[in-house]
């Protein structure tokens, strides 16, 4: 699956896409005559937040077959520093309907604008046929918002989920997916495709819902999105019942009290498995970080939802809402260390800032 490079901008200008339409680069929009902005946050990023490198095995089969058939994954589109781990265990995450969204998410920066109903009436193939070049054991499939469409791309989403199971039956698929503006139809068109996990992420807590999301997206209307596709009741090929995922970003000016309400409010609504992970500003025109959350606070976070009942509560500084998802279900945090799932190494105190360096960031939140 390919898709046409944008031209180089900078971040926040207009500029036309290779279909025609305008959108604006990273999708957050200076103000005409407000003073620059900080290159970088007032606050100095913490050490846990440096990654290690990962080469060679089977993410360099999977980074010479993307290059060789020019495929397009999120994983590279994005800059993630996951895309060792991932791709070495057989996961990617791919964005359907194009690179521009017609929201403006003041923490997301993809691409905004109109894209005036256009699709790739060929993406459902050629991301099966991707998918079989990877040879991915478990695929997230993640989409712009696409609020120009009729049902907002949901019967295209369940095309390409079809497509890909009937070309890889070996390949579990998880739909990360926007809200569609709150249409139950839609949600059920893409749970009752053929999918294992469904996901939407609600982002943030009630109070800085406004102030982070577009306008047309709502924290009432993602749990609202969450509690239907959990209500169907959806089963597997295999029989065992389609699971419902959500995620929360950390960083933005929080209480704990909200994001235990949040996870209150997530729990109400049926889902399953919640990822915890740290906000980081994309770009100097996006919301500033106002806290880094530790580790431990993240452990902690953890045990937290697992006493509220989530099945799994995957949680760390760098987790984002596909990080390791094809582990989502192990029971231990998608595999990160100890300080990130609640437990204390001998002779830590409680809130002693642990060395190691831990996790890395996934694909962007959508």
């Amino acid at each position: 699956m390919t898709t046409p490079k944008a031209p180089p901008v900078g971040s926040g200008e207009k500029y036309t896409t290779p279909e025609g339409f305008s959108a604006i680069r990273n999708g957050v929009k200076r103000r005409a005559g407000s003073p620059e902005p900080p290159a970088a946050d007032a606050l100095r990023k913490p050490d846990w937040l440096r990654v290690r490198l990962v080469s060679g095995g089977r993410f360099e089969d999977v980074r010479q077959t993307v290059h060789k058939h020019r495929l397009a994954t999120v994983c590279e589109e994005s800059m993630c520093p996951n895309i060792g781990e991932c791709w070495g265990a057989g996961t990617a995450t791919i964005m359907l309907m194009g690179h521009v969204c017609t929201r403006a998410c003041r923490f997301c920066a993809v691409d905004t604008g109109n894209p005036r109903g256009w699709l790739d009436r060929e993406e459902p193939e050629n991301a099966a046929r991707s998918v079989e070049l990877m040879k991915l054991k478990y695929v997230v499939l993640t989409s712009v918002d696409r609020d120009d469409l009729p049902d907002g791309g949901a019967r295209h989403y369940a095309d390409c989920v079809r497509a890909i199971r009937g070309r890889n039956p070996g390949t579990a698929v998880e739909a990360l997916t926007p809200d569609f503006a709150g249409d139950t139809d839609a949600v059920t068109t893409v749970v009752r495709s053929g999918i294992a996990v469904f996901a939407h992420n609600l982002e943030t807590v009630r109070r800085l819902t406004p102030g982070v999301r577009d306008p047309r997206a709502g924290y009432d209307q993602s749990l609202a999105v969450l509690a239907h596709a959990a209500s169907l009741d959806a089963v597997t090929e295999a029989g065992q019942r389609v699971l419902v995922k959500s995620s929360l970003m950390l960083g933005l000016g929080e209480t704990p009290d909200e994001v235990a309400e949040a996870m209150d409010d997530l729990r109400e609504a049926g889902v399953d498995i919640l990822t915890l992970g740290q906000y980081l500003r994309p770009t100097a025109n996006h919301l500033p970080v106002q806290k880094y959350v530790t580790p431990t606070e993240f452990g902690e976070l953890r045990q937290l939802g697992l006493a509220k009942g989530f099945r799994e509560v995957v949680a760390g500084p760098l987790v984002r809402s596909s990080y390791r998802a094809e582990r989502a279900l192990d029971g231990n945090n998608a595999g990160l260390g100890a300080e990130v799932s609640g437990r204390r190494k001998p002779g830590q105190q409680s809130g002693e800032q642990p060395g190691q360096q831990l996790g890395r960031p996934g694909a962007d939140h959508r």
